[in-house]
């Protein structure tokens, strides 16, 4: 896997030296010019970049440069963590674009099997099609969230681009995905018939202000992702410096790193991903803003709860909510306080989950559902599960 790395800049590992003990530039596993092997065997993380742009549909001869959000990572310090992290250095360009989704697919499943968990930095999200790619061994099919604030669908018959990725995640063989969510789409950037089309495949979308309303009606969407990714112009132009953004609306530097925590708390999800990050250098306050959206998740991960087995009822507290011709299952957990509602095996159909599911919700849900309010996942997922 070694070979499809080049080492963490010179640039970086001066700014290391200089740094305080006990940061994480000092603490964490480094693939530098002067140390070439990595013994992964106690690894938890593998922070890496990729460093493709070439679909970006603005492409215009950039290059991809990580050295300045690396630099404010390193400069943090580790919050009570249990787990090691490693610096594999960067995937550079390949002869085509293909050849650089290949690296990215390989090194991300060779991460996957070895249950190490990929932390990607990346240039176009173009490369979230190869993230995405790395999991068609694995048996079961997959959810993915993504926060952006465009669907990104695309012509899935068309060539394959930063703005239409995950109309190729959607119809390539071989078919990994169960259910997509992106997570503070803005309305005015994305076309009416892609929005319609969302909802006609059950996916679900929600809107910026949906989401900022209430930042913690997103823990059940993340709490049930196997991969997700972010594409950094999701933040509003203000917090990012508006030369790395162009939309002044956005999510602000405290609701991405709390969507961050809840991400890495997911004792569901495998990888994680940060695409289209610029050349962040000379902008000290952007790169530290990515930099602490990475910590997040490395904190969130080193303080995942698992909830116990639910088969033991003595662990769970159920309630069973009657609506219209519905008995509808929720659960909570005695341990964690989490919640889930059952999604029922339809016997007879030939479905993709085959057993009682549990879905994971909010306490809202639980409450509307008491006032004869369907909860809307519930009712995408069990449509999906019909189809």
């Amino acid at each position: 896997m070694k070979e499809f790395f080049s080492p963490v800049s010179k640039s970086v590992i001066a700014h290391r030296e200089f740094l305080p003990i006990g940061t994480l530039g000092k603490e964490i596993l480094i693939h530098s010019a002067s140390e070439i092997s990595i013994d992964l065997n106690n690894v938890k993380f593998a922070l890496f970049g990729i460093k493709e742009n070439r679909r970006d549909i603005n492409f215009m001869g950039a290059e991809v440069n990580f050295d300045g959000v690396r630099k404010s990572f390193y400069s943090l310090y580790p919050g009570n963590w249990k787990y090691t992290i490693a610096d594999l250095g960067d995937i550079e360009k390949g002869e085509t674009v293909e050849d650089s989704y290949f690296a990215l697919k390989t090194v991300t499943e060779t991460l996957l099997k070895k249950e190490i968990i990929p932390i990607i930095l990346g240039g176009s999200q173009d490369s979230m099609y190869a993230q995405y790619r790395a999991y068609d061994n694995f048996v079961k099919m997959i959810n993915v969230v993504n926060v952006d604030s465009r669907f990104d669908l695309g012509d899935a018959e068309g060539a394959i681009t930063n703005k239409s990725y995950v109309g190729k995640i959607i119809v390539d063989k071989p078919y990994n995905l169960f259910n997509y969510s992106l997570l503070g789409y803005q309305s005015y950037f994305n076309p009416p018939q892609e929005i319609a089309l969302m909802d006609h495949l059950f996916f679900d979308a929600y809107r910026l202000g949906e989401v900022t309303s209430d930042i913690k009606e997103v823990e059940p969407i993340l709490r049930n992702a196997d991969m997700i990714s972010f594409d950094i112009s999701a933040i509003k132009g203000s917090e990012l410096s508006y030369s790395n953004s162009e939309s002044p609306n956005g999510f602000d530097g405290r609701e991405i790193c709390a969507i961050a925590r809840y991400a890495g708390i997911s004792n569901r999800t495998t990888s994680f991903s940060l695409f289209e990050i610029p050349d962040f250098d000379k902008n000290r306050s952007g790169a530290m803003l990515i930099a602490q959206v990475l910590w997040y998740i490395v904190e969130g991960v080193n303080f995942r709860v698992k909830d116990d087995d639910f088969a033991d009822e003595n662990r769970f507290t159920t309630y069973k909510v009657p609506l219209n011709d519905e008995i509808l299952i929720f659960k909570k957990s005695t341990k964690t306080g989490r919640w889930w509602i059952e999604l029922p095996f339809i016997s007879k159909i030939d479905n993709k989950l085959k057993s009682h599911t549990l879905l994971p919700c909010t306490y809202g849900e639980y409450l509307g559902a008491t006032n004869q309010e369907i909860p809307e996942r519930w009712l995408k997922a069990r449509r999906k599960n019909e189809v």
